[in-house]
């Protein structure tokens, strides 16, 4: 699992979450942050949620489907009706920008890679947008050109 970010050298920002409690929010603290989202993933929807504003919004383009709130995705994730299991590939970031390379596996099925894009408002995730695809095998003509199978 690679977990890794830019070099970043500007001071960190702060976000006030309530008038005079500061929340540092650096590439260092989203990483973190980022890092806890996924571990928990497909165990713990609690913990999971614990990373979006509340008017959080969750989109999949591949259905159309959007999602406003935090609350009207996670419990339908609750009620998910498969078991879901994540590898983390990478992710890569800079300030409110992040993008998470994983692969799903629904019940026993196969895996398929899936990218997320995390978009951050301070310390936590104001919007993803979640691409989930299926693997294919390459084209024997590209062979030449490629450095890995």
């Amino acid at each position: 699992m690679a977990w890794t970010s830019r070099a970043h050298t500007a001071a960190p920002l702060f976000l006030c979450d309530r008038p005079g409690h500061p929340v540092p929010v650096d590439d260092d603290t989203r990483l973190a942050l980022l890092r806890r989202h996924w571990e928990f993933a497909a165990t713990d929807q609690d913990i999971t949620h614990e990373i979006y504003h509340s008017d959080a919004v969750l989109e999949f383009p591949q259905s159309g489907e959007r999602f406003e709130g935090v609350e009207n995705f996670r419990e339908w994730r609750r009620m998910y009706p498969a078991a879901l299991r994540f590898q983390t590939r990478r992710v890569r970031g800079q300030g409110d920008l992040w993008v998470v390379e994983n692969s799903i596996k629904y019940d026993e099925g196969d895996w398929r890679p899936t990218v997320n894009i995390m978009e951050f408002r301070g310390d936590k995730v104001a919007r993803e947008t979640i691409y989930i695809t299926e693997p294919w095998t390459p084209p024997e003509w590209r062979a030449k050109w490629r450095s890995a199978p």
